[in-house]
């Protein structure tokens, strides 16, 4: 038989659970406030709901401050060279190390001789390299000279830097881009294990050594942890590999044995090209530029110019914006027919046809291989092959002469190297560049930020006074470069 309950003692059933209930809830937040600001322990059997309360209450405060930003004084060059190389050699690092703001050292093989003291103050703060016989003779290491490469990693961090947070090693005939390494470090957490470096141009160079590798002539970076966990070990590490004669080789060994692979950054350049590399700089990957390798191989980069004045005069463009150099922008003028590419800094194509993005940005094969071999593929990238005799293929090439910063822009300047030799392209209406002289461009002040596209830019002037007039800016949402 169903029995009910008397209303009366419903409702006082009812009440006392709802009493129960606030009291309850009451005691517990109590409990909260005395025991979370104070130091006594919680209990097991709250600490599941306090978790969810602590958790949601987190939500509703600001975050907390972000540690400051990677800066130039965060990164430690080692810069490994040889007391006869050093006479030639010198000029390239003199070019862009800043005395007083870049922070590292030059390791020379043995003390330099009377003719270079006092040393220079233009150049990186001088020390000898480490007498690193003894691990050679017990280990019979067969490429002593790598040996005290790789052991320099060890002795820049024995100098003991006060706030560190990336060690930057590096051949002593290699131009760095300071500004762009701080820009694309700041983007890696150098807290933890991070190795970056980049591949070799070439194919074979990265078959015969490593494919996992950093080609340390052109600059690898190693974050403080991981600096710090393999000098610990790192003789034990040369002498366990005794075989290898490649430092940077023995570096990737040593660093493998830690659990870390390679990040690889396409604007590290170890240059294993040979002859004239402007087709290759006038095609740089859309990443920033960080360094660029054997200069004592490579033709002078700039025309009527020693490869120091070159380097030397690529330097007033990365003074002036170093984000954007030789950075490919490349943009149209329909009324011509023609298709502009600009490598910022470096230099500047006409070509007198609609040509697609995807084919610009393909360099000219004007360089040479490093390593003979008789078929392609030579490149890890597409090229254009020679000859350059097709009117509509080939371009008009102008190269940097000037840069001066305005209140509001940037005017860079990009001056003929010489005729082009050839008949107007035909099929796109016979409009001839070969009256243009001169081609400027009008940049913005502002860095360009890194965010996976290139600027546009629009053709201002096509031909007034011989003068190509080139202005940059952001692309719009869903703007088609074509």
């Amino acid at each position: 038989m169903n029995t009910k309950l008397p209303f009366s003692t419903l409702h006082f059933t009812m009440n006392l659970f709802k009493t129960l209930a606030i009291t309850g809830l009451v005691l517990y937040l109590a409990y909260i406030i005395f025991f979370t600001e104070s130091n006594c322990p919680s209990s097991d059997f709250f600490s599941p709901l306090q978790h969810i309360f602590t958790q949601n209450s987190q939500t509703i405060l600001p975050p907390p401050p972000t540690s400051n930003t990677t800066n130039v004084s965060h990164l430690i060059f080692g810069l490994v060279g040889s007391l006869n190389a050093w006479w030639h050699r010198k000029a390239y690092i003199e070019s862009w190390w800043r005395p007083n703001v870049t922070r590292g050292y030059l390791f020379l093989d043995t003390a330099p001789t009377a003719e270079l003291l006092p040393w220079s103050a233009a150049s990186p703060p001088l020390r000898v390299s480490d007498d690193i016989s003894g691990i050679v003779r017990e280990s019979k290491h067969v490429a002593p000279v790598m040996v005290r490469m790789v052991h320099a990693i060890l002795e820049v961090f024995r100098e003991g830097d006060q706030g560190v947070r990336w060690i930057v090693m590096g051949d002593d005939d290699s131009i760095f881009f300071v500004d762009n390494w701080v820009d694309v470090l700041a983007k890696y957490d150098h807290t933890k294990y991070v190795y970056i470096g980049g591949h070799s141009e070439t194919i074979l160079s990265n078959f015969y050594y490593s494919f996992d590798q950093g080609f340390g002539g052109a600059g690898f970076a190693l974050s403080y942890p991981l600096a710090a966990a393999m000098v610990k070990d790192l003789e034990g590490c040369l002498k366990r590999y005794p075989y290898l004669n490649s430092a940077d080789l023995i570096t990737q060994y040593c660093v493998d044995e830690l659990g870390v692979s390679l990040s690889d950054e396409r604007g590290i350049h170890q240059i294993d090209l040979k002859g004239d590399i402007s087709g290759f700089l006038s095609s740089h990957p859309q990443s920033p530029l960080l360094s660029l390798h054997h200069f004592d191989v490579v033709d002078p980069i700039f025309p009527a110019m020693d490869r120091f004045q070159s380097v030397n005069h690529l330097m007033k463009a990365a003074k002036a914006d170093q984000s954007r150099l030789l950075q490919q922008t490349i943009c149209y003028h329909r009324p011509t027919n023609w298709s502009l590419s600009v490598s910022w800094g470096y230099s500047a194509h006409i070509y007198e046809k609609v040509l697609p993005r995807s084919f610009l940005k393909r360099p000219l094969e004007t360089f040479r291989t490093w390593i003979k071999k008789p078929h392609p593929p030579h490149y890890m990238f597409n090229t254009r092959w020679p000859p350059f005799s097709d009117p509509c293929d080939a371009p008009h090439v102008f190269f940097f002469q000037s840069v001066e910063n305005e209140t509001d822009h940037i005017v860079s300047t990009y001056v003929r190297s010489s005729p082009r030799g050839l008949p107007a392209c035909s099929a796109s209406g016979n409009h001839s560049a070969d009256f243009i002289s001169r081609v400027q461009v009008v940049s913005p002040t502002t860095k360009l930020v890194e965010a996976g596209r290139s600027e546009c830019c629009d053709i201002v002037h096509a031909g007034d006074n011989n003068v190509t007039e080139i202005k940059y800016r952001a692309c719009k949402d869903d703007e088609i470069i074509a």
